[in-house]
Formats: structure tokens, sequence, C-alpha cells
């Protein structure tokens, strides 16, 4: 008898479902959130013929969680069913659009029962490779974090310090520098920053760990910060200075956060196998290429073909046509972390081959704009790293980009 289970997921309690090949209801039952529910739900999977030969497919509407790491042991398929998918499946089973949690769970048993070809289970990727999701995740998150706490600084110092702005706006890496987080903490508001001698400015710059160009940096910064200004009242002035004070400590934090992660990436990374082949690729340091792994894993059975990789990541147009009338544009739907990190790939490709800036030219040359342009040399580029992931091979420039008039040449021989 084959038999399919839905789980309904909630943060205190779980229920669950069991259907046959038929859709009849075998068994219902809520479980907690600890131990022991998982306990009960694996006891319960058992009792109805689960095995590590013939284990049940569950469905669920999330793909992470203590849960579902108890369901993926051994070779069980875990499907994560997206929850709008979900309630579009529900309105099949009845017109009075009523909703349960156990009823939700033997939604997902039936889906699974009917259209389990039709959703893909969770990629049985190594526990290397999920631990680099989670590595590489929490540094683009401490990243974006970061970079939202810039942003909140500068619009702080628009609206009453725009010598700042002047100062270490048009640096490298901006007001999140080490040394502009320490100048500002030392000087939160332009009158103070006025004060400041050589001597004090030399020592801020110290203790953020600069050891070049000190001295000239220092009278640069005294004359910025000592050029006519307009001011807020002293008091508003002093007001602005404790906001800013605050928003460093954040920023600073963060700093500290995303370097810290960035190197347990960097470690975690070039264990991998897989490392090697992503940094043959041109355009991808060690944290790019960690987060293309984290999101594409190294099951090599996940993806059918590199369509299907393209299609995931989003670079991959889609058709919609009805009639006569026809429409190819963009994904919406699609992995938002990979899309991401693609276009920065093809971003940094341009200056590093040579073959990806004469793709992306010709692709601009007929018409497509930056961004069409960066999305259809990711594409290329996607299929290459699936051919070279699936073939254990690096990337060689010359094969990936042949010249147009070579391909013609090649095809007439």
């Amino acid at each position: 008898m084959t038999v399919y289970c839905g789980i309904d997921w909630a943060e205190s309690h779980h229920d669950v479902a069991l259907v046959d090949e038929d859709g009849q209801l075998l068994a219902k039952r809520r479980i907690g959130d600890d131990a022991a529910g998982y306990r009960l739900l694996l006891d319960l999977l058992a009792e109805y013929g689960d095995s590590p030969e013939e284990p049940v497919p569950v469905a669920i509407e999330t793909s992470h969680g203590l849960l579902v790491a108890a369901l993926r042991t051994g070779t069980r398929q875990v499907f994560a069913i997206n929850p709008l998918a979900a309630a579009r499946y529900r309105d099949r089973h009845g017109v009075s659009r009523k909703k349960s949690d156990p009823g939700d769970a033997l939604v997902l048993a039936h889906i699974l029962r009917t259209d389990m070809a039709m959703h893909r289970p969770l990629p049985a990727d190594s526990d290397h490779a999920r631990a680099i999701t989670v590595l590489a995740r929490a540094q683009q998150d401490a990243v974006w974090s970061r970079q939202q706490l810039v942003n909140q600084v500068r619009s702080l110092l628009r609206e009453y310090y725009p010598a700042a702005l002047e100062a270490f706006q048009h640096k490298q890496a901006g007001l999140a520098r080490p040394d502009a987080r320490t100048v500002l903490a030392a000087a939160p508001t332009p009158a103070r920053a006025a004060r400041l001698s050589l001597s004090q400015l030399r020592s801020a710059l110290k203790r953020s760990g600069r050891q070049r160009g000190i001295d000239s940096e220092a009278e640069r910064l005294r004359e910025v910060f000592r050029a006519p200004a307009a001011h807020h009242p002293p008091a508003v002035e002093d007001a602005f200075g404790q906001q800013l004070l605050a928003l460093l400590k954040q920023l600073d934090a963060a700093c500290v956060a995303a370097d810290e992660l960035a190197e347990a990436v960097e470690a975690s990374f070039r264990d991998h196998p897989d490392a090697d082949i992503y940094l043959s690729f041109p355009g991808l340091g060690v944290q790019l290429a960690a987060r293309l792994l984290a999101e594409i894993g190294d099951d090599r059975h996940r993806f059918a073909d590199a369509r299907a990789l393209k299609a995931y990541a989003g670079s991959a147009p889609i058709t919609r046509a009805s009639g006569k009338k026809s429409f190819v544009g963009r994904r919406f739907v699609k992995n938002n972390r990979l899309i991401s990190a693609g276009f920065l790939w093809a971003f940094s490709s341009l200056k590093a081959s040579p073959g990806a800036d004469a793709h992306y030219r010709r692709r601009r040359e007929a018409g497509d704009w930056h961004a069409g342009a960066q999305r259809n040399l990711l594409n290329r580029f996607l299929g290459q790293l699936h051919h070279c992931l699936q073939s254990q091979q690096l990337f060689d420039e010359h094969r990936a980009f042949t010249s147009p008039l070579t391909s013609s040449l090649t095809a007439a021989a």
C-alpha cells in the first residue's frame, strides 16, 4: 500500500494526515514541536509502512526547522509546498472555503497523491553544503543589515552634518569604513569636529587601524571640518549627535558580524570539493561563489538540465501565449538570493573575461538594456556552470565564449 503524508506546520504544534493511494484517510494526529512530537511522528509513519527502503513521502509548507531536519533522515523525500499553491489546491476539495489545520494537512497529503511529479523535493545536499548555505545566507543578511544602517547614518548626516559626508562618502566603503566610524564617534557634531586638532585626528585614524597617509588624511579632514557651514542650534545639534552615536554602535556591531561571518564562509567554502570549479569562473570570488553554492547546492540530481537551473535562478525568460498573443518577459517567481548574486557575478565578470564583455556588448547592440544584457550573460554562465559541475571540469574561457566567426567556420567544416 502506498501512503502519503501531509503536515500542517505551526510554531507550537503540527497536524499530520496520512492517506493511501485511493485518497482514504488512514490516520490523523496532532504532535508537539519538540523531540517527543518528532518521535511520535516517526513512529506513526513506521506504523503505516515507513522503512529505510521505502520511506513515506511528506509534504509540508516549510523547508527549514528541526521538524524538517528530523524528516530528512535517510532517503525520505520531503516536499516543501508553497503556501499559495496549497491554498489553490484547497479549493479543489470544497467550495465553502472552510479552513482548518487538520484539513490543510489532508490537502497536503492529497497534493502528493495526485501531483507529486509536479513538485520538487528538497535537494539531497551534503551536510557540508547545507552548512555553507547557513553561513552564506547569514553573511548576506549581515551585509544587507550593514548597508541599511549606513543608509540611516547617511540620511541623518544630511540633516545636520554634511561635512562628514564630504569627508568620507567618496571613499571606498564610505561610512562603513573603520576610520569614518572612529572619527564620527570622536566628533559626532560639526561643532566638536571643528575643534579637533591634528594630533586628535591622527590618534583617531590610528585607532581605526589606518597605517598609511595618516598625516595627509588628518590635514584633509581638518580642512573639511573647519570649512564654513550652516548649523542647527547647539541643543538640537547635540541631540542629533546622540542619535548618531547610537547608530554608530549598531553599525560597528553589524560590521564586525559581517566580517566574522565572511571569514567563516571562506574557511568552510574552500574545503568543499566544488570550490575550485566555482572559483575558476571569471568574476567569482570566495564570498560570491559561496553564495552561489549555497543556493544551488551539491545535489547532482537536483536539476534535470541546465534549463531547470536557469529557471530556478530566474535568468531564463518566460513565455506567456494565448491565441495570437505571445509575450516573452522575465521571471518574477525565482530564487531571489541566487539572482542577486548572479547579477553581481555577471557585472564583475565584464572586466575579468573578454568573452563575457563581448557577449554583453553584443546584447547591448542588439537592443537590450543593461539589466537585460546582464541577465542574458548570467543565463549563459549558469549553463556553463551546470556543465562544469556535472562533468567536474574547470571553466575554460576559449571553449565557453567562441567568437561568431569561429563558430561559423567550425559549422561549415
